[in-house]
């Protein structure tokens, strides 16, 4: 079969086209003219897209997922909310599609996931990632850094971005080129069979020169406030957060204290060809030279 006959044959299945990300990519694939089925715990939700059909698909929902994904060839499967029980969530959405025959999953990970990973949710998505292998269904697995989109929302109302970060860097990046990542593998997943690819920004920021981009770019004045994880945990007891989530917010900042969201890959480039958008070109609303 020539590649073009492969193209127009092949299925796909989109989960979290509610949310930014997966949205992104399901428009990308609309754009494309790409039929798709949306999977999601409450269809009606779903975005109105040109070829796309939205039908119930929530996480823990074992016999709709069979259902909505059998003889799907691509699935794109975005981690689900936060939560305690997120692991069981997304063993029972991988044992589905294995089960319905999916050929090829494309998940969306954290960059350095691993069982001992200092921000406590990549520890989250090394299980998903081991279970995924397995299962046996043919994979492969964005590791994203950081989302450069949330840093602006990670500054206080007086200006402060605070956390206990030290001077620490972090290679965040642009969910626009995540998705233009997500999309390339999905269009061609071939070659990216079994390979897993840390999605970074084109350079590691510390939280001051984060501060002062934002700065520089909106002309709202912002600083890093560094925090000891004491005070880390004590300024943030006032959300009344569960101990996970909490553990979660502040080992986001010691992940980058100690340097394990620092390292810089071409990946983006590689698999979009284009060059990592700055967290800069994003705030101001121009893309990377491409």
């Amino acid at each position: 079969m020539a590649p073009a006959e492969a193209e127009v044959e092949a299925t796909y299945a989109v989960t979290g086209a509610t949310g930014r990300l997966g949205g992104r990519i399901a428009r990308r694939l609309a754009a494309a003219g790409t039929p798709q089925t949306l999977l999601c715990r409450t269809p009606a939700r779903a975005p109105e897209l040109p070829g796309a059909t939205a039908v119930p698909g929530a996480y823990g929902d074992h016999d709709a997922l069979v259902r909505a994904l059998r003889g799907t060839d691509r699935v794109l499967m975005v981690s689900a909310s936060e939560s305690p029980d997120r692991v069981a969530q997304h063993r029972t959405f991988v044992d589905a599609a294995a089960e319905a025959g999916v050929a090829h999953l494309v998940y969306i990970s954290f960059y350095g996931a691993a069982p001992d990973a200092t921000f406590t949710l990549a520890r989250d998505h090394w299980h998903t990632e081991q279970h995924i292998r397995a299962s046996g269904v043919p994979f492969t697995f964005l590791r994203d850094n950081l989302y450069a989109d949330f840093m602006p929302g990670l500054v206080g109302e007086d200006g402060a971005l605070r956390g206990p970060a030290g001077d620490g860097r972090a290679a965040v990046v642009v969910q626009d080129d995540i998705a233009d990542a997500a999309v390339a593998v999905l269009r061609d997943p071939g070659p990216h069979t079994g390979r897993a690819y840390e999605l970074t920004g084109p350079e590691a920021l510390t939280l001051t020169e984060v501060a002062a981009t934002i700065t520089a770019v909106t002309g709202r004045p912002v600083s890093y406030v560094p925090e000891t994880v004491e005070e880390a945990y004590a300024s943030r007891a006032v959300y009344d957060a569960p101990d996970w989530q909490l553990d979660a917010w502040v080992s986001t900042y010691t992940a980058i204290a100690d340097g394990s969201l620092a390292g810089v890959t071409t990946a983006v480039q590689d698999l979009t060809g284009h060059p990592a958008t700055t967290l800069e070109h994003l705030l101001r609303g121009t893309p990377a030279v491409r």
